[in-house]
């Protein structure tokens, strides 16, 4: 698949568009909370620009290209559910008010689409250049897969070394200023707090992303497709957040589910390789039985899940609405200090 410089900087372009208009929207009513029916409507947005994107793929390059940027669209959107866990816990460790949430998520979000844009291009180098690195990724996903298994503490928030050094490198106010990232205080400009969560959520998205982009790999090679799965993805990440809300408690197969997802996907790259190596017996699985697999995965897991009935909330993860609540009264309280 050949695309050429102009199609990447219209693509970038009508991408960075696209979350401006988001944030321009939402800045027009900077008091309002980002309510669910905003959600549902935001999220049919991003969905359906998804959708026409993989149209105009199929369009113009083909059905295998369409088939692996939908496999890879929908292998992301299912496995940054687990990124809402965080992003939950994240707000309301720092207290983010309702009005600000939808702001500063879609910062984030900006924030982690550069830095997967930087493993995409590493991830792109190396594997057209050394077949053995199909074998890694094929590796990692495994191990992953049987770590999701075994359970952990996957969903947790742990502050990274970029988040340190910025909360003791950036000047910040205390209070939050509405949905700005800086203030004055006193005559000099200084940060909000909102700035930290920004790059809390930016930097913590890193750690998804060293699952996500193997996974991803697994189905499609070429980087354009795995960079606009990755940012369809991402950018309704955020109208997900507000439209699941608790719902994702409810998902008590879905670790199972991707896990599995993971397995399948690290085992059809190491197939890949052995194939690549000549080995007779190793089948390069075709793209329409990886998305197969991954439908009917998913399919199967949410309809376990809401016959199950649910599960409490892990430690340290609460719903979104607890969070949110959560936030708003410690802001409160910091105000009335």
């Amino acid at each position: 698949m050949s695309v050429s410089p102009l199609v990447w900087g219209l693509t970038i372009a009508a991408i960075l568009a696209v979350i401006a208009a988001d944030l321009f929207l939402i800045h027009r009513n900077d008091t309002r909370e980002f309510t669910t029916r905003r959600a549902a409507f935001w999220s049919a947005v991003y969905i359906g620009l998804a959708v026409l994107f993989g149209v105009g793929v199929w369009l113009f390059a083909g059905g295998r290209y369409a088939g692996e940027y939908f496999g890879g669209f929908v292998t992301e959107k299912s496995l940054s559910v687990d990124n809402l866990f965080v992003f939950m816990v994240i707000l309301a460790r720092f207290a983010v008010p309702k009005h600000a949430q939808h702001t500063v998520l879609m910062a984030g979000i900006v924030i982690a689409l550069l830095l997967r844009g930087l493993f995409i291009a590493v991830g792109a180098a190396a594997i057209s250049t050394f077949t053995w690195v199909f074998f890694i990724f094929g590796a990692f996903l495994i191990w992953t897969a049987i770590g999701l298994v075994r359970g952990g503490d996957e969903d947790e928030f742990k502050e990274n070394a970029l988040l340190r050094w910025a909360k003791r490198i950036i000047p910040t106010a205390e209070e939050y200023d509405g949905s700005r990232f800086t203030t004055k205080r006193g005559g000099r400009r200084l940060f909000t707090p909102l700035a930290i969560v920004m790059i809390a959520i930016g930097s913590t998205d890193v750690l998804f992303a060293l699952d996500s982009i193997p996974a991803i790999f697994g189905l499609t090679t070429e980087p354009y497709l795995v960079f606009t799965a990755n940012a369809f993805a991402l950018m309704g990440l955020v109208q997900l957040y507000f439209l699941l809300g608790g719902l994702t408690d409810r998902l008590v197969y879905l670790g199972h589910g991707l896990a599995f997802i993971l397995g399948f996907i690290g085992v059809k790259l190491v197939l890949h390789a052995l194939h690549e190596y000549g080995v007779s017996w190793a089948p390069d699985i075709p793209i329409w039985v990886s998305l197969a697999v991954i439908a009917g995965t998913l399919v199967a897991t949410t309809v376990a899940s809401l016959a199950a009935g649910g599960r409490a909330p892990a430690a340290g993860a609460s719903t979104s609405n607890e969070a949110v609540d959560a936030a708003d009264a410690d802001a409160a309280a910091t105000r009335d200090a």
